[in-house]
């Protein structure tokens, strides 16, 4: 996991000069998101020897501190919310991902409570027609955290919901039976 940018001068490069690759934002959307969506109990992070305080290295772990907040962000978010991740499972079919790549991803309680998180944002299908009742929309950032972004959107059962993000910011949708 790379420095956050500007960290001492930090410019998302290696030792070597050359671009890491991958920066926060696709650690928090792959790596944090996409483990825990997949129903994961967590994440361990290496620093890597190329990077400014890295494994062999490390002085100052503030020098991960966008990274550290996101993680504080998404874990409030299940504490928060009494999310009962025991009961949920990965479910990442129900929006058109059977293959489990890291285009979107879904953790559901079946019937209850559907969590959609898209990591480029943009928009998903999630497929309710196994699902009977209403439904409500809100938006979690994992960027911010703060409340939940109450939507007017009422989702019905029997049929395939379209959900879109409000950004092409990374998005989590809550969907919950009413």
């Amino acid at each position: 996991m790379p420095p956050d940018p500007g960290y001492k001068g930090f410019a998302g490069l290696n030792k070597a000069g050359n671009p890491v690759g991958y920066d926060l934002h696709d650690i928090r959307q792959a790596t944090l998101w996409g483990t825990l969506m997949a129903g994961g109990a967590g994440v361990e992070y290496y620093f890597g020897y190329q990077l400014p305080e890295n494994d062999l290295l490390l002085e100052d772990f503030r020098s991960r501190d966008k990274s550290w907040d996101y993680c504080r962000i998404a874990l409030g978010f299940f504490r928060d919310h009494a999310i009962h991740l025991t009961k949920m499972t990965n479910a990442d079919e129900l929006v058109g991902n059977p293959a489990h790549d890291n285009s979107a991803y879904c953790l559901a309680e079946p019937g209850k409570l559907y969590l959609v998180y898209l990591p480029k944002g943009g928009e998903a299908k999630l497929d309710l027609t196994a699902a009977t009742g209403y439904f409500t929309l809100a938006w979690f950032n994992p960027r911010e955290g703060g409340a939940l972004q109450a939507t007017a959107t009422a989702l019905r059962g029997g049929a395939p919901a379209t959900l879109t993000a409000p950004s092409t910011d990374d998005w989590l949708a809550v969907v919950t039976r009413k």
